[in-house]
């Protein structure tokens, strides 16, 4: 299941990238606003409304699987070789002298 969701993320993730990039810096969205091939098709407003609730979407669409993800994974790494980085250090004990053997008095 966390494998589908990351797939989706990934893909939700390259649709907000592209979409976000289609758009025009001045809200103009595409430039289909004028008489060229497609202008009667939508206005420069309607594109640029359209592009814009497309990123609001993918944009929620987007947190939403990131907070599923997060909380489907949150015990994950309390398992067998799990590492928490806020986790405090062992103590350090200091190394102890070699003994040798004997026992110092005869």
């Amino acid at each position: 299941m966390t494998t589908a969701l990351l797939v989706i993320n990934l893909l939700v993730a390259l649709a907000l990238i592209g979409t976000i990039l289609i758009q025009r810096s001045e809200g103009g969205g595409l430039g289909i606003g004028s008489s060229q091939g497609m202008g009667s098709f939508m206005t420069g407003r309607g594109t640029a409304t359209l592009l814009t609730r497309a990123t609001s979407v993918l944009a929620a669409i987007f947190m939403v699987l990131c907070l599923v993800l997060a909380l489907l994974n949150r015990g994950a790494s309390s398992g067998v070789g799990g590492h928490d980085i806020l986790a405090q250090p062992p103590a350090q004990s200091a190394p102890q002298a070699p003994t040798t053997g004997t026992s110092g008095t005869h």
